[in-house]
């Protein structure tokens, strides 16, 4: 049974017995699309006019451009320098000529004349890896669409709980500017999302008079970077039309590996009826 169904081999000779010996041999066990050409020039022209060849079977003695300025011009070029060459020759002749072959991106020789089983048995294992790279590639492209919806649904997930939420929810740039804030907290203010965003949270949060927004931001980025988190306070929002909301308050940041703060997040928990309650509660 015929395999490799779907490959492209590129065969490069000048010789056109050459090429049809090549040609025989593998339409004989192989089920592939066979490229021709008689000359470096006419590979280069092939093989970026294609859109893919899985293998070039090159011969390396040619006039002009010869085997190894063929391939030196393949592995210049993004679309063709993965392509794997095996070169065809007539004999290694000595050590540099084969290491010449290698270190212009050869990855085998194959001896003229053709042995019929080597040459078939090595294009199929540059196959079975082509194979294998596809099915892998494959895999991977699967599992990180799986893991993509995963995420994305855990992330419509989260937006969800931050949407429906009770408490106020903002996240801040590490100089304090609002980046988005949640329904609860424009209900809370008075604002839309649109309006809070670019807005310093020292123009919405009341926590000391005394301090300005330098110093308010200082000490809150020197107590995150210190211990990450913050415990609750009693603290006061200020609304749009001037009403301080009490609020039970906290904040978090969220670092890169250094340590640097790349976001902060508030969570902020409206007090006003509780406070009412315990007035009523205190006559």
């Amino acid at each position: 049974m015929k395999r490799y169904q779907g490959f492209t081999l590129l065969a490069v000779d000048d010789h056109e017995h050459n090429l049809f010996t090549l040609r025989t041999l593998l339409r004989k066990h192989m089920d592939i699309t066979i490229l021709e050409a008689t000359s470096g020039r006419g590979a280069l022209e092939i093989a970026l006019q294609e859109s893919a060849i899985d293998l070039i079977i090159l011969d390396v003695q040619m006039p002009e451009m010869d085997g190894f300025q063929t391939a030196s011009m393949l592995k210049i070029r993004k679309k063709t320098r993965d392509i794997p060459i095996i070169f065809l020759t007539a004999a290694f002749k000595t050590e540099e000529f084969q290491q010449k072959g290698y270190a212009v991106g050869a990855v085998d020789y194959l001896l003229k004349p053709i042995d019929d089983t080597q040459l078939i048995n090595k294009i199929s294992t540059y196959f079975r890896l082509i194979e294998k790279e596809r099915e892998l590639n494959r895999i991977l492209e699967e599992r990180v669409s799986l893991r993509t919806a995963e995420l994305a649904q855990a992330n419509q997930y989260l937006n969800n709980i931050i949407r429906y939420m009770g408490e106020a929810l903002l996240i801040l740039n590490p100089d304090g500017s609002i980046k988005s804030a949640n329904p609860a907290t424009c209900l809370m203010l008075g604002y839309t999302e649109a309006d809070l965003q670019g807005m310093a949270i020292g123009d919405v949060f009341e926590e000391d008079a005394d301090e300005t927004a330098g110093a308010f931001m200082g000490v809150w980025l020197e107590a995150l970077i210190r211990i990450g988190a913050m415990k609750q306070i009693d603290a006061r929002f200020i609304a749009k039309d001037g009403r301080r909301v009490p609020i039970l308050f906290s904040r978090t940041a969220i670092t890169n590996p250094d340590g640097s703060i790349t976001d902060i997040i508030c969570i902020a928990k409206d007090m006003t009826g509780f406070i009412r309650a315990d007035v009523g509660n205190d006559s």
